[in-house]
């Protein structure tokens, strides 16, 4: 079983970036695909960027264009680079494997606001 500590998360203005990073208790190079969702208050979670072992990557619509996902698979470590952040990006965002979803972590709490 592989557990997951998000981290990164803060306040920024709208248009400013963050990168969050998740580590994994162990390796994640076995994991078919790993992705990240966000849950907003009152909200259901949702999968916003996943990637799969080799390279490929999907993001929902509403990212597309801002937010890059990759893995450090070395460090056993996955990164959301998010760009251009607008108010409606608020939300906690989790890690995990899409697929076989292990437990969830924390989060990291991102707000975007003037």
């Amino acid at each position: 079983q592989v557990q997951f500590v998000e981290s990164g998360g803060g306040l920024v203005q709208p248009g400013g970036s963050l990168r969050l990073s998740c580590a994994a208790s162990g390796s994640i190079f076995s994991i078919v695909a790993m992705g990240w969702y966000r849950q907003a208050s009152g909200k259901q979670r949702e999968l916003v960027a996943a990637i799969s072992t080799g390279g490929p990557s999907n993001y929902a619509d509403s990212v597309k264009g801002r937010f890059t996902i990759s893995t450090d698979y070395a460090k056993n470590t996955v990164y959301l680079q998010m760009n251009s952040l607008k108010p409606e990006d608020t939300a906690v965002y989790y890690c995990n494997a899409p697929y076989a979803l292990e437990p969830w972590g924390q989060g990291t709490q991102v707000t975007v606001s003037s």
